[in-house]
């Protein structure tokens, strides 16, 4: 929906306009006098005669642009098509102001006036404005987008005969061109540019190069067989390579694009399991410079994770501590997701070893019960299940003293669903075998709701 702006009375005589964007600014009465927003043939911005333009089509396809606010129904907050004055002097939508009528109401919206005279005016003069003003800046919109159409093509043409320095320049341009433009970005794909960027990834290719092309692929839509050809072992090896040793932006293009070419296929092994792809993942991760790249990188290993083949490798390069490390500083999105990947590994013996092993998994996982999220605690649940099941005698006493019964008892209580808390209590259980009742219940803290 177009952005409202208020911009004070709505009254059309307050209107400023300014001509062709020049800085010339009239106002309504004198636009009007002038011929400058219509009168003969209406106002033609390039080449395009206003009344051949559909004033509902323009709206629609004009989104996220400031409207001035005398053009907006103060009903709906929509801009008007077809506005209609009442006694008051106020402006509405007529739709919107018969549809108040009929609902029994005989006062003005806005000023809360009772009426005197129940009929509707056409207001011509702000309909013809509306129209003008749509139709000069929908013009202007199309002609942009035709210029910017037209200047993807002939990067397209300039990509298939330069090398080099060149073709560093010419994939800058286009990504550009195409982060910054809806239109280009199908004007690329329907001729043929995905294959193209796609084709000057390989063994040999630069990482400036590579750079630049998979910062464009990460905005276009890639089809069956794009993506097929992008998973390619060389090509996927660059992007791996780049992912490691890119700038952060590099990094986190690389990590995007695996992801989508990942969704929903069945990896080769030695994409899933590549090392060097989870090690790069893992330092993203960890960037504390740069945080824009956890959520990606999280994404990107709760897909590898997803494979069960893979877990064992996965934990083999420290992945599990270098998780629990990163949960306390985590938003409530990371943190879902890096609880999904541990509690996964957790299906695993290397995994649950590791959670084991790792002296800040049971504390970190009982603080986020009943904190964060329901998802939360159901997956930090599952995951300490797994570690106290291990070794019940060893870990069951420290969650214990980490304040895991007094934990479970809220769960229990609360209005999660019956499954968690089924978990919940056969947790308090397990926990429970190393103390006797007297000294259990004092570690709940919450003698009183036991008794």
């Amino acid at each position: 929906m177009p952005m409202y702006q208020p911009n004070g009375p709505r009254r059309a005589a307050d209107l400023k306009f300014d001509v062709g964007g020049g800085g010339q600014v009239l106002d309504l009465e004198t636009a009007v006098k002038d011929g400058i927003l219509g009168g003969g043939g209406g106002l033609v911005c390039g080449g395009v005669g206003a009344e051949k333009l559909d004033l509902k089509k323009m709206i629609e396809e004009l989104e996220s642009i400031e409207i001035p606010s005398v053009f907006i129904c103060p009903i709906s907050l929509e801009p008007m098509q077809d506005p209609v004055t009442l006694c008051t002097g106020q402006t509405y939508e007529r739709s919107n102001i018969l549809k108040w009528f009929s609902l029994g109401h005989y006062t003005c919206p806005t000023t809360m006036q009772e009426l005197w005279d129940y009929s509707v005016t056409p207001n011509k003069t702000l309909h013809q404005l509306i129209h003008s003003w749509f139709s000069q800046k929908y013009s202007a919109m199309k002609k942009r987008s035709e210029d910017v159409q037209g200047r993807a093509l002939e990067i397209l043409e300039t990509l298939k005969k330069v090398k080099g320095q060149a073709r560093v320049q010419a994939l800058k341009e286009l990504r550009q061109v195409v982060t910054a433009h809806s239109s280009a970005k199908n004007t690329v794909v329907d001729n043929g540019g995905t294959a193209l960027i796609s084709s000057l990834l390989g063994p040999f290719t630069s990482h400036a190069v590579g750079s630049e092309a998979i910062g464009t692929l990460v905005h276009l839509e890639l089809s069956s067989e794009s993506k097929t050809c992008l998973m390619q072992p060389a090509k996927i090896s660059l992007m791996v390579d780049m992912l490691n040793e890119g700038s952060i932006e590099t990094k986190i293009n690389c990590t995007r694009l695996i992801d989508v070419l990942m969704e929903g296929r069945d990896l080769e092994s030695e994409i899933a399991s590549s090392l060097s792809l989870v090690v790069g993942l893992l330092r993203l991760v960890r960037d504390k410079r740069h945080t824009k790249g956890v959520l990606p990188g999280l994404s990107l290993l709760k897909t590898i994770c997803s494979h069960e083949s893979v877990r064992s490798s996965v934990v083999s390069v420290g992945t599990v501590p270098q998780l629990v490390e990163l949960l306390p500083s985590l938003n409530h999105e990371c943190l879902e997701i890096a609880l999904h990947i541990l509690e996964v590994l957790s299906t695993v013996e290397e995994g649950t070893e590791a959670l084991r092993c790792c002296a800040k998994t049971i504390p970190s996982v009982v603080g986020l019960l009943m904190k964060v999220s329901e998802t939360c605690t159901q997956l930090a649940l599952s995951i300490l299940w797994a570690v106290c099941k291990l070794a019940p005698e060893e870990c069951a006493s420290v969650a214990v003293e980490a304040g895991l019964a007094a934990k479970l008892l809220l769960v229990i209580q609360s209005g999660c669903n019956p499954t968690l808390k089924q978990r919940a209590a056969e947790l308090l259980k397990l926990c429970s075998l190393n103390y006797t009742t007297t000294t259990f219940i004092s570690k709940c803290k919450l003698t009183r709701t036991i008794q």
